[in-house]
């Protein structure tokens, strides 16, 4: 039985609110169970200095947690500095959303995806993930409306889910009682025509056989599938 009773198979309640803030060319708001997420993208004309002059576009995200998206109070990293799984899920979060992307349609300028934490209940990349494509999708539909953007940019949804081993069995969407305690755990980021992006398992204390990882994939698949859903009735398409 899983701590918060739901079948083996079934993702938390998902909930997509776009046009969340007022400046930013995109933005959303998604929440998985206890973890929400606030997701906003920002368009900017300059891309890094080793792409100037390439006609290449380029998608970058940044993450953070508020300090009292947890249990106990975090200090902040603008006073003390990136911890280092801060940068790893930066770098995650927008590698991932570049598989998404066609660079030449988009033109030579950036998206910076900004992803923050407002409460986290495990799973809090995921979501960015999920939520940071919604957020972009939102942008790049401004940059069309306004001409800046002749041919659209994302040839695919980009969405993604955590599944694990607790208590010996294989579960979809960990929260984070089950992400604790998991045997093992892993983050499956999938498009919406389900090819994978990148997947990051371990371990956790059990080893796991091929039998295993095959199920967790199986339930990857399924939890992207209603994900990619959720993005589709959020963006309208």
């Amino acid at each position: 039985m899983r701590p918060s009773g739901r079948a083996l198979d079934e993702m938390r309640a998902i909930s997509i609110e776009t046009d969340v803030t007022r400046h930013a060319e995109g933005s959303c708001l998604i929440k998985c169970g206890d973890t929400h997420v606030l997701c906003t993208a920002s368009v900017d004309e300059r891309v890094p200095p080793f792409l100037k002059n390439s006609g290449l576009g380029w998608v970058t995200a940044e993450y953070g947690m508020l300090p009292r998206a947890t249990h106990t109070r975090m200090r902040r990293e603008a006073k003390n500095g990136q911890s280092g799984r801060t940068q790893e899920i930066q770098r995650l979060i927008g590698r991932s959303l570049r598989a998404g992307v066609d660079r030449v349609a988009m033109g030579e300028r950036q998206i910076v995806v900004d992803c923050d934490v407002i409460q986290a209940d495990g799973g809090t990349r995921c979501a960015s993930i999920t939520g940071g494509w919604v957020a972009l999708r939102m942008a790049v539909n401004k940059l069309m409306k306004a001409g800046d953007i002749i041919s659209d940019p994302l040839v695919d949804h980009i969405a993604a889910v955590s599944c694990g081993i607790y208590a010996g069995q294989p579960v979809l969407d960990l929260d984070y009682p089950e992400d604790s305690e998991a045997g093992v755990d892993g983050n499956f980021i999938v498009t919406g025509s389900g090819q994978m992006v990148e997947v990051q398992m371990s371990a956790e204390g059990a080893t796991f056989s091929r039998a295993q990882m095959d199920q967790l994939v199986d339930l990857a698949e399924k939890g992207v599938g209603e994900l990619v859903a959720a993005q589709k009735a959020a963006v309208g398409a």
